[in-house]
């Protein structure tokens, strides 16, 4: 069996270069980092809240 140098070298070459691509493919990650969010309370939620309170009180006097 004879075997030709200049095929087999371009075979090995085409299989060298295809496993180099397959190895050197990009991995892409997504990170997110997570989003603190502040929230201050209004005035006028409490002034809401304090009325509403008064208002329960009233109705139901034996609450606490």
């Amino acid at each position: 069996m004879k075997i030709d140098m200049k095929r087999a070298a371009a075979h090995l070459a085409l299989g060298l270069t295809a496993v180099t691509l397959v190895a050197c493919t990009p991995t892409v990650r997504l990170q997110v980092d997570p989003i603190q969010i502040y929230a201050k309370l209004d005035a006028d939620v409490r002034v809401r809240l304090d009325r509403e309170l008064e208002q329960l009180l009233q109705e139901n006097p034996n609450l606490f």
